[in-house]
C-alpha cells in the first residue's frame, strides 16, 4: 500500500487539510468543530477564531446586497435540523476584513449509527468564474450590438445599392459642369455642411455620394435619408431613433440613422419635406453634436457630416414660415448648383455612353452608342426630367435595340421635341410633360403605377408643382 495512502488512513484530517476547497465541520448545535487551512485562506479567519463558535455571524451573516441573512433560513444549518444535503450557488461568504465573495457550497449532514451528529460545509470562491461569466456576457452584449448595428447598416446598404444608377451621371466636359465638380472637390476635403440645390434628376445623390467618397470619411458609412418619403409622425423615428415601447409598434429598440451615420455622412435628401418639429431637433444635433432616442432620456453623442439637398426655394420657405431661418444658415454653408440637363447639352454625349456602358451590362446587350439621328433628337428635347429622364428613355431604347447603335425611334416620337415656334419656358415644358404623364397614368398620382413614381419624384412634390402650374382634371 503506498505510503500516501497509509498517511490518509492514519490520519484522515492530513486529506482535509490539503484539499483546495474550504471545510467547515458543524455539531448539532452549529457550532465549527472543524476549519481546514483553504477555508482560513479564503476567509482570513483562522480556525482558532471559529471553533467551538457558531460562525454564521463571521461569514455568512448577510446577503450580497447587504440585507440581513438569519441563522435560521441559513441552508448550512437546515441540514443540522432536516438531514437534508444541499447544493448552493447563489451565496456569498464574508471575509475578516469586511469583504465578501462568491461561493458554491454544499452541506451534507454526517450520522453515526444512523443518527444525524453534524453536518460538513463543503465550499470553493468562484469569483474569477463570475469574472469570466461576466465577461463572457459584456462580449455578447457587443457582439450582439455590433450585430444590430450591422443589420441596420446591411439593410441601408441594400436599399442604396438598389437604387438605380448610382454610379452614373458625374460626367460631362461643359463649363457650368466643372465648374461645380470644381466646387465639390473643394468643399470634400472639409467637415463642413453642404446643401445640394437643383431639379429633380439631375444627380443631387451623386454629388453627395461623390462629396463622401473624396472626403477623409470615405470609409465610414455614408447614410441616406428621405425626408421627404416619411411622415410627421415617423420621420424623428427614422433620424434619432426609439426605444422599446416609445409609441404604437415599436416592439424593440431601433438606431435612428444619425447612429448608423456615426464618424460618417448623413445625406438628408428633400430637406424642404421635414417638419418643423424635426428642423428644431435636427438644428439641436447640428449644434451640440448630441440627440435622444424617441422615447429615450439619455443624451446620445455622434460625429458626422451633413450634406442636404432641395428642390425647393428654401429661403422662400423662410420667408413663409415653413422653414427655419437658423437651420438654413447652418445647412447653406457651402451650397452647390446642380446644372439641369438643358443647360448641358453638350454632356449628353457623355452621359449616354456612360449609361449605355451599365445598361449593357444589365441588359446583357452590346450597344455602342447612339445613332446621329437619336443624338440630336436628345440635344432637341427639352428635359424636365433631366439625367433620371434620360436614364429611362434610354433604358427603354436599349430594351427595344436589337443592333449595335441605338435609334430614339419610340419613346421621342410620343414626347413632341420643341421646335423653335414653341413656348421654351421651363413651366410650359414641365407643365406639357407633367400633363402626358398624368393621362398615361389615368390621372393616378400616387402608388407604384402613379405619375409621381413615373416622373421620379415625391407625391407631395407632384402635387405641389400641379398646383403651382395650374394643372386640373377636367
Amino acid at each position: 500500500m503506498s505510503e500516501v495512502i497509509k498517511a490518509f488512513l492514519q490520519d484522515p484530517q492530513l486529506l482535509l487539510n490539503s484539499v483546495g476547497e474550504g471545510i467547515y465541520g458543524f455539531d448539532l448545535s452549529g457550532n465549527a468543530v472543524f476549519v481546514n487551512p483553504a477555508a482560513e485562506r479564503m476567509t482570513g479567519w483562522e480556525a482558532k477564531e471559529l471553533l467551538g463558535k457558531k460562525i454564521h455571524q463571521y461569514h455568512h451573516h448577510s446577503h450580497a446586497d447587504g440585507s440581513e441573512y438569519p441563522a435560521d433560513e441559513c441552508k448550512i444549518y437546515r441540514t443540522l435540523f432536516d438531514g437534508r444535503a444541499r447544493q448552493v450557488s447563489n451565496e456569498v461568504f464574508w471575509r475578516k476584513d469586511g469583504s465578501m465573495f462568491p461561493v458554491e457550497y454544499t452541506s451534507t449532514p454526517i450520522y453515526k449509527n444512523d443518527v444525524i451528529i453534524g453536518a460538513i460545509a463543503i465550499f470553493r470562491d468562484i469569483s474569477q468564474q463570475h469574472r469570466t461569466e461576466s465577461a463572457l456576457r459584456d462580449a455578447l452584449n457587443r457582439v450582439q450590438s455590433l450585430t444590430e448595428q450591422l443589420k441596420d447598416e446591411n439593410a441601408y446598404l441594400l436599399e442604396s445599392i438598389n437604387e438605380d444608377w448610382q454610379d452614373s451621371g458625374l460626367v460631362g466636359q461643359s463649363e457650368v459642369f466643372k465648374t461645380m465638380l470644381a466646387q465639390l472637390k473643394l468643399v470634400s476635403q472639409t467637415d463642413s455642411s453642404v446643401l445640394i440645390l437643383g431639379e429633380n434628376g439631375t444627380g443631387k445623390e451623386l454629388v453627395a455620394r461623390n462629396i463622401h467618397r473624396l472626403s477623409e470619411r470615405k470609409e465610414r458609412p455614408f447614410i441616406k435619408v428621405n425626408c421627404a418619403a416619411f411622415s410627421p409622425a415617423l420621420i424623428e423615428s427614422e433620424l434619432f431613433g426609439h426605444e422599446k415601447g416609445a409609441f404604437t409598434g415599436a416592439i424593440n429598440r431601433r438606431k435612428g440613422r444619425f447612429e448608423l451615420a456615426d464618424t460618417g455622412t448623413l445625406f438628408l435628401d428633400e430637406i424642404g419635406e421635414l417638419p418643423l418639429d424635426a428642423q428644431s431637433k435636427l438644428l439641436r444635433v447640428l449644434q451640440e453634436r448630441e440627440f435622444e432616442r424617441v422615447g429615450g432620456s439619455t443624451a446620445l453623442r455622434v460625429n458626422i457630416r451633413v450634406v442636404a439637398a432641395t428642390n425647393r426655394d428654401l429661403w422662400q420657405m423662410v420667408e413663409q414660415g415653413t422653414f427655419r431661418m437658423d437651420l438654413f444658415y447652418r445647412l447653406n454653408v457651402f451650397p452647390i448648383i446642380v446644372p439641369a440637363l438643358r443647360e448641358r447639352l453638350e454632356d449628353i454625349p457623355l452621359l449616354s455612353q456612360n449609361i449605355l456602358a451599365q445598361l449593357n451590362k444589365r441588359l446583357g446587350k452590346q450597344i455602342r452608342g447612339l445613332s446621329k439621328s437619336a443624338l440630336n433628337k436628345l440635344n432637341n428635347y427639352h428635359w424636365p426630367g433631366n439625367i433620371r429622364e434620360l436614364q429611362n428613355i434610354l433604358e427603354r431604347e436599349a430594351i427595344l435595340c436589337s443592333g449595335k447603335l441605338l435609334n430614339a425611334n419610340h419613346s421621342l416620337k410620343e414626347m413632341d421635341v420643341i421646335t423653335d415656334n414653341q413656348d421654351l419656358s421651363l413651366d410650359t415644358a414641365q407643365k406639357h410633360h407633367i400633363l402626358k404623364v398624368l393621362k398615361q397614368c389615368n390621372w393616378r398620382v400616387s402608388g407604384n403605377k402613379g405619375a409621381a413614381s413615373l416622373l421620379g419624384m415625391p407625391e407631395s412634390t407632384l402635387r405641389s408643382k400641379m398646383k403651382k402650374l395650374k394643372i386640373y382634371r377636367n
